[in-house]
């Protein structure tokens, strides 16, 4: 690494545990508030789920559908449930704790082995003179950055980056490898890109005219704001006539697409395969299912659910849950694919009646005998 242009005040640095350091069952336990049971002297020095974990590895058992891996594990400390605290099964050392999910995910961090790091610019990256670099950034092999774009205190660019000219990075921002983030494009600070995906482009906005199809110029800005995580190959598209947002903590799947002036509320999840038409607006607190499709112009209201595979093509209201094609409340839904089940058990005898001939009725026959 070289010596980086400088600017701005120092900030916070990314830390987190280096998974080599062992702890004991005993500091475990007084790490998540549990009870524990068994050999305090037990050292822990990673974490695995039941059926895979070894005499130095810490496992939990939140559900009796897991018992029959409890009752063999190899597993040295398990954090466990009040209720099943008594289960019968091979690990001796549990540590009794009110939710052991809750538990498990706070001592994950100290097992977590973070990628290696080196302040500074490598020598490989090509960086145009007029960029502003904050204190502590680190700026990968082969990067690119063009001109005047701003990149925050701590922030990380990855190998291959590109960072469009104009850009505001705030501060420990992640931008992992191949990712790119587009001209005049603003991240807040925290912002994590996995790998590969793509923000700031222009949408897909094009007008018919008798001389041939034109694009539409996108004028707009493409915004993420605080701690916005985008997953490995996702886009989304800058704003043609206006901002797309993306509100502060909404986290984003792998292989998710947002349109153009798409506005995401804060705290938002997509999950993998999810597509957005364009001017969608997305309130507080919405979840997304994988390969939901949303159609342009609609709006979803605060803390709405889509379930996996839901094709939204009208307004969902606040607080409700839909699903299907064409997505409607998910109660109706459930009937409605009860009723086509119900319909499958019956089509052959109707078939069959329907392919009966129908029989001469005496009743319409006139006084020749013949039945009209």
């Amino acid at each position: 690494m070289t010596a980086a242009v400088r600017g701005g005040s120092e900030g916070p640095q990314a830390g987190g545990g280096d998974g080599q350091e062992p702890i004991t069952a005993a500091a475990v336990a007084t790490q998540v508030g549990g009870v524990l049971v068994g050999d305090g002297s037990i050292e822990v020095r990673g974490i695995a789920p039941l059926d895979r974990a070894g005499p130095n590895q810490l496992s939990f058992l939140a559900h009796l559908r897991y018992g029959q891996w409890f009752a063999t594990s190899r597993a040295g400390v398990v954090l466990i449930s009040p209720e099943l605290a008594g289960l019968t099964g091979a690990p001796s050392t549990r540590i009794v704790v009110d939710n052991p999910v809750d538990a498990m995910v706070a001592l994950l961090a100290r097992f977590h082995r973070q990628e290696p790091r080196s302040e500074g610019v490598h020598p490989s990256a090509v960086i145009a003179s007029d960029v502003r670099l904050g204190l502590g950034v680190t700026i990968d092999p082969f990067v690119v950055i063009g001109q005047g774009a701003v990149i925050g205190d701590g922030s990380w660019i990855s190998a291959q980056a590109v960072i469009g000219a104009g850009s505001v990075l705030g501060k420990d921002v992640r931008v992992h490898a191949s990712a790119v983030v587009y001209p005049f494009t603003e991240l807040g600070d925290r912002v994590i890109l996995h790998a590969g995906a793509r923000v700031g482009r222009e949408g897909f906005g094009f007008v018919p005219q008798a001389t041939g199809v034109v694009r539409i110029p996108h004028a707009g800005r493409c915004i993420l704001e605080h701690d916005v995580e985008v997953g490995a190959n996702s886009c989304i598209d800058r704003g043609s006539v206006d901002d797309t947002i993306i509100g502060a903590g909404t986290k984003i799947d792998n292989l998710v697409h947002i349109a153009h002036n798409v506005r995401v509320g804060r705290g938002c999840f997509f999950a993998s395969q999810a597509a957005v038409a364009g001017s969608v607006r997305i309130g507080d607190g919405v979840q997304i299912g994988g390969q939901v499709g949303i159609g342009g112009h609609v709006s979803i209201g605060t803390r709405a659910n889509l379930a996996g595979g839901a094709g939204v093509i009208g307004n969902v209201p606040a607080g409700e849950t839909w699903s299907g094609y064409p997505a409607r409340p998910h109660r109706d839904h459930l009937r409605a694919s009860a009723a086509i089940a119900r319909l499958a058990k019956i089509v052959r005898p109707l078939e069959q009646l329907v392919s009966q001939p129908v029989a001469a009725n005496p009743a319409n026959a006139d006084a020749s005998g013949d039945v009209s």
